[in-house]
């Protein structure tokens, strides 16, 4: 007879536990601090500011002046530094009047009066290589205006202006303007009878608006210019 093989589930009382597998030890995350920026950045910033600031000045200056015109004035050429306000007429579509460095603005003219002395031809001619000519004077404004000027320092006496005597007792302005003889600024018995006096000059220490003096025209004194002023 086979013998049965019985199979029993044995237990031990002292079984040790399954032993417990341990990780890595868990290490500590760097604390966040805010991103420092480098020295330098500020500068950069600075800079870059600075660099639009200028832009701007270009935008709103220059680049309309170079544009003020399609063809640019006499006056234009001759000079690269200019002056310029905001005082225009309203209703103009262009902000700006300008004239060059050391010049002088009234109304919608610009003045040059002159430290170095020239007889009257040579003063006509310097004007001219200026883009401009012999001041015209045409209101009591402007003749106002100009002989405040002449008062200023440094200090001077006579300035040509653009008045000539083409023949005796016939005057007439350097832009041919007609010539009206109640808008004109004489000195007390002038100007002097004859043709041997043919140029015009303000005479400053007059000390009032009719300084006119009719002069010899190889005389050297000082000069005032005029040219229309550029707006842009």
């Amino acid at each position: 007879m086979a013998s049965e093989i019985t199979y029993a589930e044995v237990k031990f009382k002292n079984e040790s536990p399954a032993p417990v597998v341990k990780g890595p030890p868990e290490t500590k995350k760097p604390e966040q601090h805010p991103q420092k920026y480098p020295l330098w950045l500020p500068w950069l910033i600075s800079l870059l500011l600075l660099l639009v600031c200028i832009a701007l000045v270009v935008v709103l200056l220059v680049v309309p002046f170079c544009h003020s015109s399609d063809q640019p004035s006499a006056l234009q050429q001759q000079f690269s530094e200019w002056e310029c306000d905001s005082a225009v007429p309203q209703g103009t579509d262009r902000g700006w009047m300008c004239c060059p460095k050391g010049w002088r603005r009234f109304q919608g003219s610009c003045y040059f009066l002159s430290t170095d002395t020239m007889n009257c031809a040579e003063s006509a001619e310097n004007c001219t290589g200026m883009g401009s000519q012999l001041v015209v004077i045409t209101s009591k404004a402007e003749q106002d205006f100009l002989y405040k000027q002449g008062t200023q320092p440094p200090s001077r006496e006579n300035f040509y202006i653009g008045l000539f005597e083409d023949d005796v007792g016939q005057w007439q302005w350097v832009d041919k303007t007609p010539y009206n003889v109640n808008a004109t600024f004489w000195r007390n018995e002038e100007p002097s009878p004859g043709h041997t006096e043919n140029c015009t000059v303000m005479y400053v220490p007059e000390r009032n608006l009719n300084n006119w003096n009719d002069v010899r025209p190889t005389t050297k004194l000082y000069r005032i210019c005029e040219a229309a002023a550029v707006t842009v």
